[in-house]
């Protein structure tokens, strides 16, 4: 059965993964490189890897049901549902093992409504989530680490340390906001009850503020893919969308 959308057609490539027709070619060389194409065991895929890719960014991108999305591909449910469990993990970034000595990182946490229970549960937003610490250059705006996805009750100070985000950071100078009390990172300074801060504390806030914004900016973009809206994937799988989805961010900042 032939598919509607196919990564032969360059103009499917840019609306379903937010790359360019070039950056999506890299993608795939390098999915191609870390093994995705490999020849297995049992029955070969139906489509080529270039098809296999887009399919795995249209469903993060659009979220449709595989009841949906597989004849978009001319493949069966089943196989759209294996092609996602297989390639999805595949397109994860590898967080970033050494820093520069003036590198400054930003950190925060977002919260990813989640139907799987047994991995979220119900949080500030009342609705069941999983709690994500995203870290990003403060410079480039890359990112450069995503913990390991915590139930969305769990406040940023020990998701930060639970998520293996601070291991993977090490000792580089880290910006956060005010919810990372007694962590040791950079955090704007807090006005005591019945005190007021004084004029450089305050231009220091400022300047605090104006910088970690790039962190929401970079959270805005990547819920761009409506995955990270309403996930139904179970278990690692929002892990691997998020890591996969910062991925594809990361192309498109560096080109």
């Amino acid at each position: 059965m032939a598919g509607v959308i196919t990564a032969s057609e360059p103009s499917w490539i840019v609306p379903f993964t937010g790359l360019s027709p070039r950056l999506f070619g890299k993608l795939v060389g390098l999915l191609r490189r870390e093994g995705a194409d490999v020849v297995r065991k049992g029955r070969p895929w139906g489509i080529p890897l270039e098809d296999r890719t887009l399919l795995v960014a249209a469903y993060w991108r659009t979220n449709l049901t595989m009841r949906q999305l597989a004849p978009l591909f001319g493949v069966s449910k089943s196989a759209a549902d294996r092609i996602i469990d297989h390639l999805g993990p595949m397109f994860a970034l590898q967080p970033r093992k050494r820093f520069a000595k003036n590198t400054v990182l930003i950190v925060d946490g977002t919260l990813v409504p989640t139907r799987d229970h047994a991995v979220a549960t119900q949080s500030k937003n009342y609705r069941y989530s999983t709690n994500h610490q995203v870290v990003i250059d403060a410079d480039t705006r890359l990112v450069v680490v995503v913990g390991r996805p915590l139930p969305g009750n769990r406040n940023d100070c020990k998701a930060w340390e639970e998520s293996g985000a601070k291991g993977a950071v090490g000792k580089a100078t880290t910006i956060a906001d005010g919810g990372y009390p007694g962590t040791g990172l950079v955090m704007p300074h807090r006005r005591r009850r019945g005190e007021e801060l004084p004029d450089w504390k305050q231009a220091h806030n400022s300047s605090h503020k104006q910088v970690r914004a790039r962190v929401e900016h970079v959270f805005a973009r990547m819920k761009t893919w409506k995955i990270l809206r309403d996930c139904r994937l179970k278990g690692a799988g929002v892990h691997h969308a998020m890591l996969g989805i910062a991925r594809m961010h990361n192309l498109v900042l560096a080109g």
